[in-house]
């Protein structure tokens, strides 16, 4: 697991660094707000951890950033602001937990862990045979949709782009994270080959005057159904 800490006070991330290196984590650290936000954006971390009150750049504002990129990293805080207000703020801002200076490490330890546990990477080729979600089924073996029993066929990467949806059924999952998943981190294509594919999907898939499968949340992403998820093995 990848870990990136800033903070501008030495005394607290050359411990801090240490400790999580000799607990098996890859540690990256900056000091200066600006060159977290480069790090963050571009290095592919499981988790960040963020001082408030950075030089040049704050964490709460590298946090904004990064949510309005669709990037859903695991944020921590770190910082001296305790009031309830600053805690909303923190995590109205995109925050996933939130830890008052000063701290134990083992406290720190342990929920870096409960957060680095939420990170559960998607298996591009799942075990699970098919999927359900409301009259849409999916056999992923065979690359067929069923609606409502009519079987349809579909491209590997029509497939895989349905199973991912179908997988976090009810959930928006970002243009960039739907890309990533697809074609990788180094080598996305445009945004429009996505949009492409989702519009060729739609035409096998959805039946005209029946409400929209795939659902377009303008400026976010894509989501597919509201109701929970069966998964038959």
């Amino acid at each position: 697991m990848k870990i990136l800490l800033v903070d501008d006070e030495p005394a607290l991330t050359e411990p801090l660094s240490r400790l999580l290196t000799r607990e098996g984590y890859t540690v990256d650290v900056a000091t200066d707000g600006r060159v977290g936000s480069n790090l963050a954006i571009g290095g592919n971390y499981d988790l960040l951890i963020l001082d408030w009150m950075l030089p040049r750049l704050t964490g709460l504002q590298i946090c904004q950033q990064l949510r309005d990129r669709g990037d859903l990293t695991p944020v921590l805080f770190l910082t001296a602001k305790d009031t309830l207000d600053d805690r909303v703020i923190g995590l109205d801002a995109g925050a996933d937990d939130y830890l008052v200076k000063p701290f134990e490490l083992r406290e720190l330890l342990a929920r870096v862990r409960a957060l680095l546990r939420r990170v559960q990477p998607i298996d591009p080729h799942p075990t699970q045979s098919r999927l359900q979600v409301d009259a849409l089924e999916l056999d992923l073996d065979n690359q067929l949709a069923y609606v409502h029993g009519r079987s349809i066929e579909l491209s590997e990467k029509e497939t895989q782009l349905l199973g991912y949806l179908m997988q976090n059924a009810g959930q928006i999952l970002p243009h960039s994270q739907i890309q990533a998943y697809l074609w990788g981190q180094d080598t996305p294509p445009s945004s429009n080959v996505l949009a492409a594919l989702v519009r060729l999907l739609r035409r096998k898939i959805e039946v005209k005057g029946s409400p929209e499968l795939i659902q377009t949340v303008y400026g976010k992403g894509y989501r597919i159904g509201f109701k929970q998820l069966t998964v038959d093995s």
